[in-house]
This record gives C-alpha cells, structure tokens and sequence, in this order.
C-alpha cells in the first residue's frame, strides 16, 4: 500500500522561515532510514504558499488565484510517498519523524487509491492505459 504523508504547513513555513540545521540533519537521518528500509518513493518540502497558485474549476471555467493562501492549518509544506503494509506500520514510521517545525506541528496520513479502488469504473481499457503510462515514468 503506497500512503502520502502530508506535513501541514504552519505559520513560520509559510513565512518562509527555513528550518534549523539541526532539524535538516534529523530529517535527514529519519529519511535514510526510510530509504534503507526501502519505504520511501519520494519526499520533499515546499514553498511557501506566497509562491504558488489554486486553480478554480467550476464547469469549463478557470479561475487562477495567486498565493499566499489564508488558511496555513490546511496548507501543505511538505510531503512525503511511502509503501507500507498497512496504515498502523505508516503511523508507527511517522511516530518516528522529528518534530518537523519549531512549535507544534501536524502530520495527515493518507492512503493512495489504486485502480482496483475504483470498481467498475476502471474498465479495462482505462486499467491499460494507466499501466502504460506508469511503466513509461
């Protein structure tokens, strides 16, 4: 089961204000941990709201809205891709993650939904298709 650990974002990230290097050097060593045990797909922080954009779709319209963004308790400043075995062994890797701001912090575990998730829905053709394109990445 692959799972997405989503680092929320906080007001310092959003600020911009960069970690300590103490906490670099912990995330770092919790990451090759997870490497080492062949868990880790990918994982990397993000810029600060400010820096980016929402699209808003309603129908066939777009609406771009630049950053920063008001709600920091629902932003994501950084993430995560890990393949476990179950939801209780990707927690009990992420008990083990260092504190990743200097207050507090939360850390939203999320499963990633698989073709055979979604039913009938995923015919064949669509099943293909998706195989195709993974095996190219």
């Amino acid at each position: 089961m692959r799972f997405m650990v989503i680092v929320k974002a906080t007001g310092d990230s959003e600020a911009g204000k960069l970690p300590r290097t103490d906490l670099l050097a912990a995330m770092g060593k919790f990451n090759e941990e997870l490497v080492n045990a062949g868990v880790l797909l990918a994982g990397e922080g993000l810029q600060p709201s400010a820096k980016g954009a929402r699209i808003r779709y309603d129908g066939s319209q777009r609406t771009v809205i630049d950053g920063p963004f008001p709600e920091t308790r629902e932003l994501v400043a950084g993430f995560w891709l890990i393949q476990v075995k179950s939801i209780e062994e990707a927690i009990e890797w992420m008990k083990r993650c260092p504190n990743p701001s200097d207050g507090p912090s939360e850390i939203e575990i999320r499963q990633v939904s698989e073709m055979e998730d979604f039913g009938d829905a995923a015919t064949p053709e669509i099943v293909a298709r998706e195989e195709a394109l993974r095996a190219r990445l």
